[in-house]
């Protein structure tokens, strides 16, 4: 007879670690508005924006792979412990530079690279944490939750940030500080390993880019996840523009993302239903064309209430494909080899993020804001089309199959 496994709302660790990075994802969101609020306050320029969103997301290109070996050599905790520590120390230059008025672009710039390598290593970590807290029968429950986390970290954060900065330049800043303060509070009470047993050995680099390679969906998915992600960093900054040009303040600013976020977070609480009604290909092919069709409608709407609306519904598609995707990943990797493949599909998914912050901002500045969009909308339609006769996808492998194995090894 099987031993009854409790209830994921009873997981005490998985739900300190839930809070602790739900806190300091609030901090980060109500920040990520502020820094191109502040980069615009001080030179004025879209450009300037637009670097200091590629420079605090350069990382996540040039850092994932070191970062996931790193998280599968040393202790997941620990790094995730000192990736808090440092982080507030970063963040806190920050605000007393704004404070005593001595902040300069460079020094922006270095913060948010700094930053940007911490949070890129706390991410893997904590991902590959998330099947040694769960029972492998609550992996995609646990996943959804995780998403609702982020999504209503962006939904409350990013209109606290327009407001905080309303308030105060160094504001936002300060608080995200404290947030990072209270998740290494929340991870020093949490007494489950996050990683499986294993012996000291040497850690081949490749070894996550070469697993990866092999699985022809999840490597196929990964490009794609890539080519939406460019669309919609460039896309965000492209969306403050436009808000600017009907008159939005800063804290409207961040009531309009905050909208959005709403999308969000009722994606992550549909997405487990929705994940055992749909196929993965269905998943894969619907989110694409979903995305595709959406973007022209940001040229169409005529406030910023409303353009908030439009980008909640791309908002809504997010959490389901991550939650599908990123469960069966997690389910077929390895532990011993899950930050190397998180980290490998990071550098392909997420580096394409600071290209799209920086593209986006010399677009902008090039061809204005309308052409932007327009580029944006071919961009995403090709990604469908791809997706749609991709062999891969069409031949895409069961989710509740690889979690079924999983819960078979563990049991």
């Amino acid at each position: 007879m099987s031993e009854e496994v409790p209830p994921l709302r009873r997981n005490r660790d998985f739900l300190l670690l839930w809070s602790g990075s739900a806190v300091s994802s609030l901090g980060a969101n109500a920040s990520s508005v502020a820094y191109p609020l502040l980069v615009l306050a001080l030179t004025g320029s879209p450009v300037d924006a637009g670097l200091s969103g590629f420079v605090a997301l350069l990382p996540q290109l040039i850092f994932q792979v070191p970062a996931g070996a790193l998280v599968d050599r040393w202790n997941r905790k620990r790094v995730m412990i000192w990736c808090d520590v440092l982080r507030a120390l970063a963040i806190g230059t920050l605000a007393a530079a704004l404070v005593l008025d001595v902040l300069t672009l460079p020094h922006i710039l270095a913060v948010g690279f700094i930053e940007g390598v911490l949070t890129v290593t706390f991410k893997i970590a904590a991902a590959a944490a998330v099947p040694n807290v769960v029972h492998p029968s609550h992996l995609t429950f646990a996943l959804s939750r995780n998403e609702a986390r982020e999504r209503g970290a962006a939904m409350l954060g990013q209109p606290l940030g327009g407001v905080l900065f309303g308030l105060g330049r160094a504001v936002p800043f300060l608080f995200d500080a404290l947030t990072y303060l209270v998740s290494l509070a929340s991870l020093l009470l949490i007494r489950k390993d996050f990683q499986a047993a294993r012996k000291r050995q040497p850690v081949d680099l490749a070894a996550g880019i070469t697993w990866l390679w092999r699985q022809p969906f999840l490597r196929m998915t990964t490009f794609l996840v890539a080519g939406s992600n460019f669309l919609f960093r460039a896309l965000f900054l492209v969306v403050i523009v436009i808000a600017a040009d009907y008159g939005a303040s800063p804290t409207l600013v961040g009531v309009m993302f905050g909208l959005a976020a709403v999308g969000g977070v009722l994606g992550s609480l549909a997405a487990p239903a929705l994940e055992r009604r749909l196929s993965m290909r269905v998943v894969v092919v619907g989110a694409n064309w979903a995305w595709g069709l959406l973007v022209p409608m940001v040229l169409l709407v005529p406030n910023p209430y409303v353009l908030g609306a439009v980008y909640a519904l791309m908002c809504f598609v997010g959490p389901v494909w991550n939650v599908a995707i990123s469960a069966y990943q997690l389910a077929v990797t390895p532990d011993h080899i899950q930050g190397r493949v998180l980290g490998a599909a990071g550098m392909i998914a997420f580096g394409a993020v600071p290209l799209g912050s920086l593209l986006g901002g010399f677009a902008l500045e090039w061809i204005g804001a309308r052409a932007t969009v327009w580029a944006l909308a071919v961009w995403m339609i090709g990604l469908a089309v791809l997706a749609t006769v991709s062999p891969a996808v069409r031949d895409a492998p069961s989710l509740a199959r690889a979690v079924a194995e999983r819960e078979a090894v563990v049991r």
